[in-house]
């Protein structure tokens, strides 16, 4: 399953030349670890900047993390590790994946590497049904984000003990930020009973379904999409028309895997005035988690007050 979300390079023969240099690339360079008497920071893995940046809002100075996929422009699907990477895993006290299938690459990179006590598996960690429909994309599940906060906590503070509380004063902290946000999406769901979306991917569907977004999509439509594979004509044929039916609210498009097939919904969209709000797997550039979060409970409010004031 999700064939193009395994593909894996790893720079093994400029690795033996950097292992005695510096980590690399990534959010910031790991360092070293951290013992509970002070030193170095906690070294940390992170497979995508998501969840770097979270383990930066967990661990503040006091960590030094590096993610492996840390650009807006990057296609999380597939891509090539770098020497670095490698280097780093290889330094991390923490690592973090998201597991599910969705970044299978970070355990082919850890393996024989990093312990895997040392990893958090985010999908795990969840609770989340994982049967033969799980969407893998649970960072936009804010439960779920809430429960990384407080096990990325707890594994810091068992790391350095002197900073114990700083660290879980900062997950406090993270989730107020993260119930506020449930509370504007509960909001949406209460000023918008009914409210239906369309996607091209099931990349923000934990978020959609907070806000009461029932998804009204073919589900060989973003199946196909997400598992990069043609979609049936008649299938796309149904999902543009979809567009111009007047029974979707807006369409939640998720700008990493653009091609020609979500190209042609998107314009049908467009044409019929329906209201396309981008979504991305990694964060926009300078943004943290949180503001991504906000910005994209943000448009969905906007979307949603269009799409009623234009409403027959």
């Amino acid at each position: 399953m999700h064939l193009r979300r395994t593909a894996l390079t790893l720079g093994l023969a400029v690795a033996a030349s950097l292992a005695l240099g510096a980590c690399g690339g990534g959010t910031t360079a790991a360092t070293g670890t951290q013992g509970s008497q002070g030193g170095g920071r906690i070294a940390v893995v992170a497979s995508t900047d998501v969840y770097g940046s979270i383990a930066e809002a967990i661990g503040g100075d006091d960590v030094a993390v590096h993610s492996i996929i840390n650009s807006a422009a990057a296609d999380p699907h597939s891509y090539e590790a770098t020497a670095q990477d490698k280097l780093a895993v290889s330094k991390a006290a923490v690592g973090i994946e998201n597991g599910g299938g969705y970044d299978d690459f970070f355990g082919r990179l850890a393996s024989g590497v990093l312990d895997p006590a040392k990893v958090v598996n985010v999908s795990e960690l969840s609770g989340l049904d994982k049967g033969a429909d799980f969407n893998e994309h649970v960072w936009y599940s804010l439960p779920t984000m809430a429960k990384l906060a407080d096990e990325l906590a707890e594994r810091f503070s068992s790391l350095d003990t002197v900073r114990a509380a700083t660290f879980k004063a900062n997950a406090s902290a993270f989730k107020g930020r993260l119930d506020g946000l449930e509370g504007k999406l509960a909001a949406l769901k209460s000023a918008h009973p009914g409210a239906t979306a369309a996607i091209t991917e099931p990349v923000p569907v934990y978020l959609l379904q907070a806000a009461g977004l029932a998804n009204k999509t073919p589900a060989a439509f973003s199946t196909a999409i997400e598992n990069g594979s043609d979609v049936p004509t008649t299938v796309l044929r149904d999902t543009v028309a979809l567009m111009a039916s007047g029974t979707v609210d807006l369409l939640a498009y998720n700008e990493q895997t653009e091609g020609p097939q979500t190209l042609e919904v998107k314009k049908a969209a467009q044409a019929a005035g329906v209201p396309v709000v981008d979504f991305s797997e990694t964060l926009p550039a300078g943004d943290s988690y949180l503001e991504w979060m906000a910005a994209n409970t943000a448009h969905l409010t906007g979307a949603l007050d269009h799409a009623k004031a234009t409403a027959p």
